[in-house]
């Protein structure tokens, strides 16, 4: 990585920590995730965001320790599928554990074991941890014709006494149990707590832990089914990717596939419609995923997002110094015409960014010529090359150039004609340029013209 990207790693991180301090943030984490190696950082992360300022809420699945748990006691436990929108918020598909009353002593110490894992590493780093009675329960009843015994939902999160210890700068920790209101226990799901918590405490972040690229959501689902229309992944070990609801609702349309990946991602979506902005679906066995997440707008995982993440949109003048640093590189090299800061300036309204949170990643113009519109100043950052996003900026002006009435749009280059050959455009010539534009042809450069026809 050269100092440039190092640079603008740093930029990010700082951006991201001053829109998201003192926010608050749920971290569902899979029980398999603390038999990992990559445990112990994950939890130094988590942490250091305390440390820092961010409100820090984890909830552990304890699914796999209690099976584990109740077979060593001779125990058995069915499961069910829940009934969509009678359940309260837990994910469609999850099925339900049924917990007889023998078996919930062997359930509530598991849990309570697996919570005290969380509080045990996160002491390491120093850092308190409260594990609490902060929900409140009561029994699912008779489902699908079966008693689920000391199965229960969420009925409250009490979420009061837990913004005293998050003020404290603590960490709560709520397991897998809740409690009704005579004191009876119930076995509830993790993800269903993870879920009414976020809604409860207004939680800007929401992060579903798992246990390996292909249970962490979407990584998983977009080698085995193909990512939905129009989204794009980032190439490498792990796939990037960012959906809005509407996305992840086809995602998980009938056809597509079960398992954890499309249990994780319809959590993600009911998180999503519960009002959390941002749901984080990633592999917690990755070496500091949750801070790469966080505080890099590449990411590491799969996002879902409601709030204005990323667009293309016309040029702000505080978006010229992004603007330059793109192009520098192609205009290096000759690629692009070198332009200045007022160059920029003075045909700004002509201008259009890539932007994500705020930041421009890819850049174009269209500039007018009667009926006709040129393409120029096509560039995309460096580290986000494999993302598509010319593609995008380009597809948005001759959108752009159809919807303003422009009958053709054209290109001068010198180097990309394959690239855009494949997004149709042919091969034209000087004297098909409109006479405007002829007059300042530069015949040094030599560029070859294309064109395509609205």
């Amino acid at each position: 990585m050269d100092q440039t990207s190092r640079m603008d790693l740093v930029r990010e991180a700082f951006h991201y920590r001053s829109r998201f301090a003192g926010s608050t943030m749920v971290f569902k984490i899979d029980f398999p995730v603390t038999r990992d190696p990559g445990f112990p950082p994950l939890m130094k992360d988590l942490a250091l965001l305390a440390q820092t300022g961010f409100k820090v809420v984890i909830v552990p699945g304890a699914k796999e320790w209690i099976d584990s748990t109740l077979a060593e006691h001779g125990i058995k436990s069915g499961y069910v599928e829940p009934e969509t929108g009678k359940n309260g918020p837990a994910a469609p598909k999850t099925k339900l554990r049924i917990t007889a009353a023998e078996a919930m002593p062997f359930v509530e110490m598991a849990a309570f074991h697996v919570a005290t894992r969380f509080m045990t590493a996160l002491s390491a780093s120093r850092v308190d941890s409260v594990i609490g009675s902060f929900v409140r329960a009561r029994g699912l009843g008779v489902l699908n014709g079966t008693d689920m015994e000391n199965t229960g939902r969420v009925e409250k999160i009490l979420s009061a006494p837990i913004g005293r210890v998050l003020d404290l700068g603590m960490i709560p920790i709520l397991p897998c149990i809740g409690w009704g209101p005579s004191g009876k226990s119930y076995n509830v799901s993790s993800g269903e707590i993870a879920l009414a918590a976020a809604a409860a405490l207004g939680a800007v972040k929401f992060f579903i832990v798992a246990a390996g690229p292909d249970s962490a959501g979407i990584p998983g689902l977009s080698r085995a089914y193909g990512p939905p229309d129009g989204v794009e992944g980032r190439g490498g070990l792990s796939v990037s990717l960012r959906l809005t609801p509407q996305e992840a609702e086809k995602a998980l349309e009938p056809g597509r596939g079960d398992g954890k990946a499309l249990d994780d991602l319809a959590l993600a979506l009911a998180a999503s419609k519960a009002g959390v902005e941002r749901v984080h679906i990633v592999d917690g066995r990755e070496e500091g995923v949750v801070l790469g997440e966080l505080f890099s707008n590449m990411g590491s995982g799969t996002m879902i997002y409601t709030d204005e993440y990323e667009a293309v949109r016309p040029v702000k003048t505080r978006d010229i110094p992004d603007i330059l640093r793109i192009m520098e590189p192609l205009m290096r090299q000759g690629v692009l015409v070198r332009r200045t800061p007022e160059d920029i300036l003075n045909k700004k309204e002509d201008f259009f960014v890539f932007g994500v949170d705020g930041r421009a990643h890819a850049c174009g113009a269209l500039h007018r010529y009667g009926g006709d519109g040129e393409i120029a100043a096509v560039a995309v950052d460096s580290a986000y090359a494999d993302m598509g996003l010319g593609r995008r900026i380009v597809g948005f002006l001759v959108n752009k150039a159809k919807k303003d009435g422009l009958k053709k749009v054209f290109v001068l280059t010198t180097q990309t004609q394959d690239w855009f050959e494949t997004l149709g455009f042919v091969e034209g010539s000087k004297e098909s340029l409109p006479v405007e534009r002829q007059k300042t042809y530069n015949s040094e450069r030599n560029s070859k013209v294309y064109v395509l026809e609205l």
